[in-house]
């Protein structure tokens, strides 16, 4: 009788050591995988960018009354249309250190900028079109988008006239 009460206390202790095995484990693994997929999705923000930039200049280069649909995907962070600026600045904040923190830094023709707030990286990616008069839906109004579990169907045209209007619209 006093032999069944050992293999319980053994097995209740040995299943208590695992979970603090597991807990402790999970405490140092959980933040590296979430700073890896914050540097993936940081990635993928700077190719929507790079997406955008170049249906910009196409629809610029193909002149007056031309129109593209871009399909964006933005599962954390934000798209902003900043039309007072004339640019386009997507910001996310996460656990990944992508740049020097409060210097700025080129990739391509974007600035990116690294903020740091406690043990939150706040990225910022921009591109300005100094060139052209951004809108939206005819007017100079920002807009901002957000994350999504779809992605947003948006129609980039050119607009024409004497200040190079490109209009970003949603459908």
């Amino acid at each position: 009788m006093n032999k069944k009460g050992q293999v319980w206390v053994e097995t209740v202790t040995y299943t208590l050591v695992a979970f603090v095995l597991i807990g402790l484990i999970l405490t140092f693994v959980m933040p590296k995988i979430e700073e890896l997929q914050d540097k993936a999705l940081i990635e993928q923000s700077l190719n929507v960018m790079r997406q955008l930039d170049s249906v910009v200049n196409e629809v610029y280069e193909e002149g007056v009354g031309n129109k593209r649909i871009v399909e964006v995907l933005i599962k954390k962070g934000e798209l902003k249309i900043n039309t007072v600026n004339d640019s386009l600045i997507f910001e996310f904040e996460g656990n990944y250190q992508y740049s020097e923190i409060n210097q700025n830094y080129s990739e391509s023709s974007f600035d990116i900028k690294t903020t740091q707030n406690g043990p939150v990286y706040k990225i910022t990616i921009e591109k300005e079109y100094s060139n052209f008069n951004l809108t939206y839906s005819d007017s100079d109004s920002s807009k901002v988008f957000g994350g999504s579990p779809t992605p947003y169907r948006l129609f980039i045209s050119n607009k024409g006239g004497a200040s190079q209007a490109i209009d970003f619209s949603i459908q």
